[in-house]
């Protein structure tokens, strides 16, 4: 599971190239930027992609810029040609840096500590080139806010720990490192470029395996960022994710398919032997031996991915967990493209 970490050295020093891609995203440049530019790390630099912008984000990364030198700005103007996401302005940004190391995030992240940039690049190896982080969202009121950061957990739980088992899925861009070479080895994004989607998750589901994959969690090397403030928005965010879920691996999308279906069986069946007034004191029984069993299994791993005070809603936001998979699986099937921002 998640506690099996994979040990690295804590002495290695790499040159590391951080790269943000923003569109329109002056106020998370201004609140995020300087987290990022101060790591506690000695051979940094940090590529910012204003992926055409229409706000005032170039005045505020002019201004870094006469702050510190260690940013660099790559502007990507508006074509018809490149209507690909965030994945022609990455591909710019990941030209222009001039480290072997790269480390990706989003704008709207800020990182837990200073010491983000020493932890991530400390498990790059001869061996291991792709590094999935992890990136919880910050803790607010109201049920939207609860659910993604469940969601985000049980997400991750899945995919650190089929990673830490030798089967790497996927990963996420608001926390995600791989190496210069690697990316061109693979042909960069060519392989789903028509998509808009995928630049993190199908990335690394098409280049990661078992030998050039490692995993860091400790929790300074996370990055938060805020969950969306409306159903909507986050409806639209989640469309366009899960519509490239078609295209993973086929082992891959029939585990996925495999626990959502399951999960979503389980209170399924579980409702209708009620409804049939089946053995009630049994049904409730076996609901009560599965909670507590994930509940145990569960508890320290959510205490170490920042999300402690969620398990204590575990079977309410459970079911809700697996009915939203299966809507949004669908939903995802029917998916084409849509506009990153």
């Amino acid at each position: 599971m998640i506690s099996g970490l994979i040990p690295v050295d804590n002495q290695q020093i790499l040159p590391v190239s951080v790269i943000v891609c923003a569109r329109n995203e002056s106020q998370n440049l201004q609140q995020n930027l300087p987290f990022i530019l101060n790591q506690n790390y000695p051979d940094f630099e940090v590529v910012v992609v204003n992926d055409c912008s229409n706000d005032d984000s170039y005045l505020i990364l002019d201004q870094f810029k006469t702050e510190y030198n260690n940013l660099k700005i790559v502007t990507v103007t508006e074509h018809r040609r490149f209507k690909t996401g965030k994945k022609f302005a990455l591909t710019m940004g990941i030209k222009a840096a001039k480290n072997e190391h790269l480390l990706l995030t989003d704008a709207d992240c800020m990182p837990a500590s200073e010491n983000w940039i020493r932890l991530m690049q400390q498990s790059f190896s001869a061996q291991k080139q792709i590094v999935l982080g992890y990136s919880p969202y910050k803790k607010t009121s109201g049920f939207i806010n609860t659910f993604v950061r469940f969601e985000t957990v049980k997400t991750a739980i899945s995919y650190l720990s089929a990673a830490l088992n030798n089967n790497p899925y996927m990963g996420v861009g608001r926390n995600l490192a791989y190496t210069k070479s690697l990316f061109f080895a693979a042909k960069g994004f060519a392989a789903h470029m028509h998509l808009l989607s995928g630049d993190d998750d199908l990335f690394v589901n098409q280049n990661a395996n078992r030998v050039n994959t490692a995993v860091q969690v400790l929790p300074e090397a996370h990055t938060f960022s805020e969950t969306k403030t409306s159903f909507y928005a986050y409806y639209r965010q989640k469309k366009r994710h899960m519509g490239v879920g078609k295209y993973y691996k086929r082992k891959n999308q029939i585990s996925i398919t495999l626990d959502a279906l399951s999960g979503f069986l389980f209170y399924i069946f579980l409702i209708v032997l009620l409804c049939i007034k089946f053995e009630p004191a049994i049904v409730v029984g076996v609901f009560a031996f599965r909670l507590i069993i994930q509940c145990f299994f569960y508890k320290a791993i959510f205490k170490k991915l920042d999300a402690a005070d969620l398990i204590w809603k575990f079977p309410f936001l459970d079911l809700f967990y697996y009915i939203y998979l299966n809507v949004f699986g669908i939903v995802g099937l029917a998916t084409k493209n849509l506009k990153w921002k």
